[in-house]
């Protein structure tokens, strides 16, 4: 299994904002082949920004990588840019390899 997260850091006063583009966002993952489950989860709120995090499971990690090279993936985030002014900088991908 492989798990896929980016990090987010969010303006202080834009978390509402944040959590509501995700929650009616499209995520064109329903039916891809090899996705497991999704989840936006939010950290710990400093002086600066709020962290949140997008996770997601994945059969493995070719089927995480034959997704971000789909139509699917260039539909989910066709409207990546609309909202920079939420952003303490770009998303930052980790991706994990389950052993246990």
């Amino acid at each position: 299994m492989f798990i896929a997260m980016n990090r987010f850091k969010i303006i202080p006063g834009k978390e509402d904002v944040f959590e509501s583009i995700w929650k009616e966002r499209d995520s064109h993952l329903e039916g891809v082949t090899g996705f497991k489950s999704f989840h936006l989860i939010k950290g710990k709120k400093e002086s600066e920004f709020t962290l949140y995090a997008s996770h997601s499971t994945w059969a493995s990690e070719s089927a995480f990588l034959d997704w971000t090279k789909s139509e699917a993936f260039r539909r989910a985030h066709s409207g990546a840019g609309e909202h920079n002014d939420i952003y303490l900088g770009h998303p930052v991908f980790e991706g994990f390899e389950v052993i246990i």
